[in-house]
């Protein structure tokens, strides 16, 4: 059994995109999902001090029409979560910065025991105008049921670092 020299060892920490490396149209998909549970729901509610009977009372959600039943999962979690799925893909240690989030929606509700995926799409991207080194990327994110029902979208502006040592001619200009 031989031994190869350290040096030849490769290594690969995992990290998101840099700013070049964002394609306009590029739907990511975020695997795996997250199933989302009674725990994640009590847990997120009462930390964020948000009182609602809808996530917290089973028995008043019980006498509620619309939902079956049933406690909804806090729609903010939903959207930690559905953004969260993106992070090791996307954003992992080349984001600057969330600079917005925009046309936030609930389409279905997220229930006890359902699994929520993660999908993201980069609509727009330009360079930073007043950042050197860094750029704005739009991306829409989605977030589907084990069904395939979608069950969240946010759109999100972000500032991401290009890659180091990029200058503005290498593929940095705004698509």
């Amino acid at each position: 059994m031989s031994e190869q020299p350290e040096t030849a060892r490769k290594e690969v920490v995992q990290r998101g995109l840099w700013f070049e490396e964002y394609e306009v149209g590029t739907a990511y998909l975020h695997r795996p999902g997250r199933t989302m549970t009674e725990a994640d729901n009590v847990l997120f509610t009462t930390l964020t001090m948000n009182t609602q009977a809808l996530h917290l009372d089973a028995a008043w959600a019980a006498d509620q029409p619309g939902f079956g039943g049933e406690r909804l999962m806090n729609s903010m979690h939903t959207l930690s979560t559905l953004v969260g799925l993106s992070v090791a893909q996307l954003t992992q240690g080349t984001i600057v910065a969330n600079l917005g989030f925009f046309e936030v929606s609930f389409p279905k509700p997220v229930l006890h025991g359902d699994t929520l995926y993660a999908e993201t799409v980069c609509t727009d991207k330009r360079e930073s105008k007043s950042r050197p080194g860094e750029g704005i990327v739009t991306l829409e994110h989605i977030g589907r049921n084990q069904h395939g029902d979608i069950v969240a979208k946010a759109v999100r502006k972000t500032l991401v670092r290009k890659r180091p040592g990029a200058s503005d001619a290498d593929g940095g200009a705004a698509s």
